[in-house]
């Protein structure tokens, strides 16, 4: 006498869900990397090649004559507000100036302040907020005639001084 087993289908054992859950974990890391990768492109690519190298020539153009008019930036990070001076060989400028803050990665928070020294060459200028990353500053007066360059982490340290290269 012969029995019959009888056999559950397949979808009541637990191996074979075991072993689908790779895949479908796999399938569903793509959907999300594709979502991301579509939703939030890629900032850091340059279109145009060329025209930034001849933005760079400019930018040298700009940090010559800073050099030619030994331009010294002084400022401090406090509370919301960015405070100090802009010198030319050592006396202070009254004239006004821009100061760009570059976020390392997000464009949409970068920020562009207006300075505007008082008759002492001192200026103060408000921040709603200052994420404490690493920003890219440069400094630059309203015609573009000359530039101050320089990296700036106000997280490590307040103070934010920037000196032209003085060439021989």
């Amino acid at each position: 006498m012969q029995t019959v087993m009888q056999q559950a289908p397949w979808y009541r054992h637990r191996w074979p869900w075991f072993i689908m859950l790779g895949p479908v974990a796999v399938m569903l890391a793509t959907l999300v990397t594709v979502l991301l990768a579509i939703r939030q492109p890629d900032a850091m690519v340059v279109d145009d090649y060329y025209k930034q190298g001849k933005a760079i020539n400019q930018d040298l153009r700009r940090d010559r004559m800073a050099s030619a008019l030994r331009l010294q930036f002084d400022a401090r990070y406090d509370g919301g507000r960015l405070a100090g001076r802009l010198t030319s060989f050592g006396r202070p400028m009254a004239v006004a100036f821009r100061i760009h803050l570059a976020h390392p990665t997000q464009p949409a928070k970068d920020l562009v302040l207006d300075a505007f020294p008082d008759g002492q060459g001192d200026f103060a200028v408000r921040i709603a907020s200052l994420e404490m990353t690493h920003w890219q500053v440069v400094i630059e007066d309203d015609a573009r005639q000359w530039r101050l360059a320089r990296s700036w982490s106000p997280g490590r340290d307040a103070r934010l001084a920037i000196g032209a290269d003085v060439t021989p």
